[in-house]
């Protein structure tokens, strides 16, 4: 911990190599957290400072005084929550040395002297609070994100499927023959296009490599003419079986 004086008092500072020894990280990656979270807005980026070692200088970034305290207690919490108790009780520590005030000397001066003191370890109960909760809301974010991404290349795979003639609500001939390992014969469309038709049923065409635009014959003519589930056949998210 360092002791940084100031004009009218000292003040209590930590930095992220000691924020790594505590958390039991590697330094680099705790300032890599650090740099992502301010990046985000989340905390604002610390002093950095040069402190001397053994072999050579290291940088190092420095949080003081109340607002360097809460982005310490974000940074430890997004890190290793369960070690943000151990923060909190560091700050205390470290504050009531350099404070060291003189017991009072009459009654109402200690009441007050005790009244003050909880005061104190109640914002450091908030201020750890505070820091869980900005964590949790950053893992629902990337969460939501990744939810999103996720529905969205389903959707794209279903629509592909459905364009190829092999999906949940019209397929080809060729790809239920293939599936279903069954042969329909080369007049085996005629029934669904008769159907389609007494039916005012639009039969859409899909591209086939092989035999160039095809017609690609919706669920209902299917069920109706082969007794044939397309959603049973292909999967109930669209998937060939």
């Amino acid at each position: 911990m360092i002791i940084a004086k100031f004009e009218g008092g000292e003040a209590v500072t930590m930095s992220s190599q000691e924020i790594a020894d505590l958390v039991g990280k590697r330094h680099d990656n705790v300032k890599r957290t650090i740099e992502s979270l301010a990046a985000g807005r989340v905390i604002g980026l610390p002093q950095i400072e040069e402190i001397p070692t053994a072999t050579k200088p290291v940088s190092v970034y420095v949080f003081s005084g109340a607002k360097g305290k809460r982005d310490s207690l974000v940074v430890v919490a997004q890190l290793s929550p369960e070690f943000t108790g151990a923060l909190v009780d560091r700050w205390q520590h470290l504050e009531q040395q350099v404070q060291a005030p003189a017991l009072p000397g009459d009654y109402i001066s200690a009441l007050e002297h005790l009244l003050e003191s909880k005061r104190s370890e109640q914002l450091a109960i908030e201020q750890r609070d505070q820091a869980i909760e900005t964590k949790a809301e950053i893992g629902s974010r990337r969460e939501a994100t990744a939810m999103a991404t996720a529905s969205a290349a389903v959707r794209q795979a279903n629509q592909l499927k459905e364009e190829l003639g092999r999906g949940l609500r019209q397929a080809t001939v060729a790809a239920v023959e293939k599936v279903a390992k069954r042969k329909l014969g080369k007049q085996g469309f005629r029934p669904l296009k008769n159907w389609c038709a007494e039916n005012g049923v639009q039969v859409p065409k899909v591209h086939d490599p092989r035999y160039g635009w095809v017609r690609s014959w919706p669920a209902s003519a299917w069920a109706a003419v082969y007794q044939i589930d397309l959603a049973d056949l292909f999967g109930a998210d669209g998937e060939q079986a």
